[in-house]
């Protein structure tokens, strides 16, 4: 058995079977008779995506304007998060501090910063909300980022330094290279955590626009399947840029495999 066919098995079919599994057994009843819920409380799937199509202009402007403050937020913290760890790196003394303060911000409840973010950017709802995906995502960077430019191969500087090696040439040939497979798990982390984010964001957002302002317009309203089916939308999305991201680091990498 190839790679290829071993990762199948163990990284893709398993998911897919237990999607399916979900799928069917939400589409015959039995997981509403399981969890007790009428089918106004949980919609069908063919449902769901019937709402979905019928409504595909809106929903395609909401879910524009929730990936572009998706893609500003997690951009403008991921490169945050970065720069914080350099910093770390080189200067020791004081970005170890530094990192502990911004990893006390993940302790921080996003239910809690998204009001706080609204009231700092009273008069621009989209930075509060990218605010918000920002202080989210620079968490999870800047560790990663610290771990791959300080936990370098036993003796790897000292072999440059034997070759009259520069800071510079430290950083661009060895911790550099090093770090790029920990900026990619830490992508994969943020896209989770800030695509969590933007919805909650939204949710208790100025604005009356994106998937997570019509989540909680819908609820409030009892439309119970135009907010499960933008619910399923922000999943498809979160699942999309993840699979993307994926994808981005094994045509990278894939010298390492």
């Amino acid at each position: 058995m190839n790679s290829k066919s071993s990762r199948f098995l163990t990284d893709i079919l398993p998911p897919l079977l237990f999607g399916i599994f979900i799928i069917v057994i939400n589409e015959t009843g039995i997981l509403h008779r399981v969890l007790g819920v009428s089918e106004v409380q949980l919609p069908k799937i063919d449902t769901i995506l019937r709402v979905i199509l019928e409504n595909r202009a809106k929903v395609a402007r909401d879910s524009w304007v929730t990936v572009r403050v998706f893609l500003v937020g997690i951009g403008i913290g991921s490169a945050a998060g970065f720069f914080a760890a350099l910093f770390a790196a080189l200067c020791p003394l004081w970005g170890r501090g530094g990192l502990t303060i911004i990893s006390a911000f993940n302790a921080i409840p996003i239910v809690a910063l998204s009001p706080i973010m609204r009231l700092w950017f009273a008069s621009s709802a989209f930075a509060a909300k990218s605010a918000v995906v920002s202080l989210v995502s620079m968490v999870a960077m800047s560790v990663n980022v610290y771990r791959g430019l300080t936990d370098l191969k036993p003796f790897s500087l000292d072999l440059i330094e034997s070759y009259a090696g520069t800071r510079a040439d430290a950083f661009f040939k060895l911790r550099l290279p090093n770090c790029l497979p920990y900026i990619f798990t830490a992508l994969r982390i943020n896209i989770a955590s800030a695509m969590i984010g933007v919805i909650i964001s939204e949710y208790f957002a100025a604005s009356v626009e994106g998937l997570g302002f019509e989540i909680r317009n819908s609820l409030r309203t009892m439309q119970m399947t135009v907010g499960w089916a933008y619910i399923l939308v922000a999943s498809v999305l979160g699942i999309g840029f993840f699979v993307l991201t994926v994808g981005l680091e094994r045509v990278l990498f894939r010298h390492r495999q």
